[in-house]
């Protein structure tokens, strides 16, 4: 009897009488874990297909058996929870204790559906879902966020849209120009062809401008707000009745009724906030999500002490954090870094300057520019680095063009892990950089460890 696997079929085989390789699985892509015994030979194109009939008679369908395979799979799969048995609920699942076995395993990630789903998750609830687009579920919201989204800031868009900056100031140009408004649009449009899903503003310019370029289109993507100018970066706006206020007036003045995302821009060292303007920031937070306003909410910081101690004291609140992460970045896995508290908490997590700031680049970022091969090349290198990290949700660039788009969405469908050469090739780039980098970007080099 040939083996079959079809989306949406049963993922616990029968009994059988055993099977030959029905060559329709992803050539190695759900590394051995699909629904056939793990003691059956590979098939052909690398997955273990074949059901061996002794074996499904001895384990038959024991509720035991069930439970511990679905731990090898959390185990072997990084908390891939799309091969879950499908009468197990994601609530019974954390009941069971399960999870604990699982955060036992090392350096295990959030749920993610990854570029051509090979383990036939369910994508009907994937906000603009693109087969060809990984997605990562986004801590205790629950939202499916695509691997790679789109950043606010358009630092070299004036390379693209002549004349735009004034005096060099990239907020400072007339963002009602015709071909400004036009870019902006066309890039949105791109992302939602490619499958992103989420665009993260933080200044007013952006707000206004993202949420013109959404207009009519708002269900095809997730957005992340922050009107920095009237937040607690400034003394003026550190109340809860102030912070009440900017947030009403920014909502009006962008045409929203409400956000996905208010994570408020702080001090990029948060800790220089008093314990009262915390908990000022944390009613407004409160506020925003209980009369509708936000939906999720959350904080931008560059402290990661800071960070650690707020997410585990206001855990309702702070649902998304917002943090620098470059090709420099690297992952401390015991219980001291950061990256062990988002997980505990369950905390979503952006990474901004991927690309330090454009300082990883030879070129302008120009269409024709003369080294855009090999900044295109080095961009989709960091965001498959970037993305080696199960926890973080995504990267978040600001990209100028359709084609800086279609490039970071095909780093998703590269493989993964980077080889020798490309390690080298990056950390080559990454060294040029660090020397580069401008004064006020300096503090990127205390994030090399999470």
């Amino acid at each position: 009897m040939a083996a079959r696997w079809e989306a949406g079929e049963s993922f616990w085989p029968g009994p059988a009488r055993g099977g030959e390789c029905s060559g329709r699985c992803s050539q190695g892509r759900c590394r051995g874990l699909c629904r056939w015994s793990r003691r059956s030979p590979r098939c052909r194109s690398g997955d273990r297909r074949v059901f061996r009939s002794d074996t499904a008679r001895r384990i038959g369908r024991s509720p035991a058996w069930e439970r511990l395979r679905f731990v090898n799979i959390l185990l072997r799969n990084q908390g891939d929870l799309s091969m879950a048995h499908p009468f197990l609920t994601r609530r019974e699942f954390v009941a069971s204790g399960v999870a604990v076995a699982a955060g036992a395993a090392g350096m295990q990630g959030t749920f993610t559906v990854a570029a051509g789903n090979p383990c036939c998750a369910d994508t009907s609830k994937i906000l603009n879902y693109n087969p060809d687009m990984e997605y990562r579920r986004c801590g205790k919201t629950n939202l499916m966020v695509s691997a790679v989204c789109l950043g606010g800031h358009w630092k070299r868009v004036n390379t693209v849209v002549k004349g735009l900056f004034e005096g060099g100031n990239w907020l400072g140009g007339n963002f009602d120009d015709p071909a400004f408004i036009k870019n902006r649009t066309e890039v949105v449009s791109r992302c939602i062809e490619r499958g992103i899903n989420y665009i993260d503003a933080c200044t007013g310019e952006e707000v206004v401008a993202y949420s013109r370029a959404l207009k009519g289109r708002r269900e095809k993507m997730y957005l992340g707000y922050s009107w920095y100018q009237n937040e607690v970066r400034f003394p003026q706006w550190r109340s809860f009745e102030k912070l009440k206020e900017g947030f009403d007036r920014g909502l009006k003045t962008a045409g929203l009724d409400y956000v996905d995302l208010w994570r408020i821009t702080c001090h990029e060292q948060s800790g220089q906030h008093s314990d009262a303007e915390i908990e000022e920031l944390i009613k407004a937070l409160d506020w925003a999500k209980k009369s509708g306003r936000a939906r999720f909410t959350g904080i931008s910081s560059h402290d990661r002490p800071h960070i650690r101690k707020l997410i585990e004291k206001y855990p309702q609140q702070l649902e998304v954090i917002v943090t620098p992460y470059t090709a420099r970045t690297k992952v401390i896995e015991d219980e001291s870094g950061l990256w062990a508290a988002m997980k505990k908490m369950d905390v979503g997590w952006f990474g901004i300057k991927p690309f330090a700031g454009t300082s990883l680049f030879k070129g302008d970022s120009s269409p024709n520019s003369p080294h855009a091969e090999e900044d295109n090349r080095l961009a989709r290198l960091t965001l498959r680095y970037i993305l080696c990290n199960p926890q973080i949700t995504a990267p978040i660039p600001g990209l100028i063009t359709e084609a800086q788009v279609d490039n970071a969405a095909l780093a998703v469908k590269e493989r993964r892990e980077l080889d020798a050469q490309e390690k080298a090739e990056l950390d080559r780039a990454m060294d040029r950089a660090w020397a580069n980098l401008p004064y006020h970007y300096q503090w990127l080099k205390d994030w090399e460890y999470v």
